[in-house]
């Protein structure tokens, strides 16, 4: 798994380099900031954000939601922090002056103990070298009564799920896993998801939101 996570974060920066060549920095990003409104706006009825409240943006990738969030204390932790700073032009940390940026692992990531009311992982867990580790970090990393936030695409057939397990029909992401099974990796210790909020419908995955709090069933 080390090997195929390596390979992947390698493509990882390749398809950032690829999507965002030709693009206008400003406009992109606009575009991105709405985005991400627009999906706490539809999730408003679960989660509600105020100024006072700390968050955590695991896996940010050069324009997660933490460009969403201006008035927040947020931490935005990638591994390929500097590659995006570096060989793209699109992520400067210099731009997001309330942003603490943190290049490391989901998994390998120290808080010091520190504890977040809000913890978003956007498309990002089944990036990870060791996904059970890894919901393990986003669990850890939550106030009791805060929530976690995941984005995950989710496989729509067993056939392809365990024939993208044995062979890299999708190399940017080496965990493949459907919906079930990402909230029986994320309901533990007390945490549970309450219905899932589906964002995207494509054929091989669905594209979800889940929300876990602790007490919620």
């Amino acid at each position: 798994m080390t090997l195929r996570w390596k390979i992947a974060q390698w493509f990882e920066l390749r398809w950032w380099q690829n999507y965002l060549r030709g693009k206008d920095k400003a406009g992109y990003l606009q575009w991105k900031k709405n985005y991400w409104q627009t999906l706490l706006a539809k999730i408003a009825g679960d989660i509600k954000i105020d100024a006072s409240q700390s968050v955590i943006d695991l896996g940010c990738g050069p324009a997660g939601i933490f460009i969403a969030l201006p008035l927040n204390k947020v931490t935005a932790v990638d591994p390929l922090l500097h590659q995006y700073e570096t060989q793209t032009r699109f992520f400067s940390q210099a731009d997001y002056a309330r942003v603490k940026f943190v290049k490391s692992t989901i998994e390998d990531y120290d808080a010091g103990g520190t504890k977040y009311d809000f913890v978003f992982c956007m498309n990002a867990i089944n990036h990870v070298r060791d996904i059970t580790v890894g919901f393990e970090k986003l669990r850890s990393l939550c106030m009791d009564s805060g929530s976690i936030i995941v984005s995950i695409d989710a496989h729509n057939y067993s056939f392809f799920k365990y024939l993208f397990r044995l062979v890299p029909g999708d190399v940017l992401h080496p965990h493949q896993y459907d919906l079930e099974e990402y909230a029986d990796l994320l309901n533990k210790e007390g945490w549970h998801t309450g219905t899932p909020v589906l964002l995207k419908r494509e054929f091989f995955f669905n594209h979800y939101l889940l929300i876990a709090k602790k007490g919620l069933a």
